[in-house]
């Protein structure tokens, strides 16, 4: 990998990407079990994605691009959780 491809890189904020996307695709599972998994994981990627936007911000915004769709992601899960999603089947 290149100079400019490692600077342009932050695994940080692909890991909230993918956190976040399966929490959005587990949470309308029904029965509480969307509420945790998709939850519990939205949880993480929220974290993982605060984490990532520090750093990309700390290297004058390179990477944060997954974070912006993570950020979206979790937003669609509380949307969803808090509309019933995970909870009513």
């Amino acid at each position: 990998m290149s100079d400019s491809a490692a600077a342009r890189s932050n695994p940080t904020a692909w890991a909230a990407f993918w956190v976040g996307l399966a929490g959005l695709l587990l949470m309308p599972i029904p029965l509480f079990i969307g509420l945790i998994l998709g939850g519990g994981l939205s949880i993480v990627a929220a974290v993982l994605a605060v984490i990532a936007l520090l750093k990309g911000l700390a290297r004058s915004g390179k990477g944060i691009a997954p974070v912006v769709f993570a950020a979206i992601f979790i937003a669609l899960t509380w949307g969803g959780i808090s509309l019933g999603g995970g909870i009513v089947w």
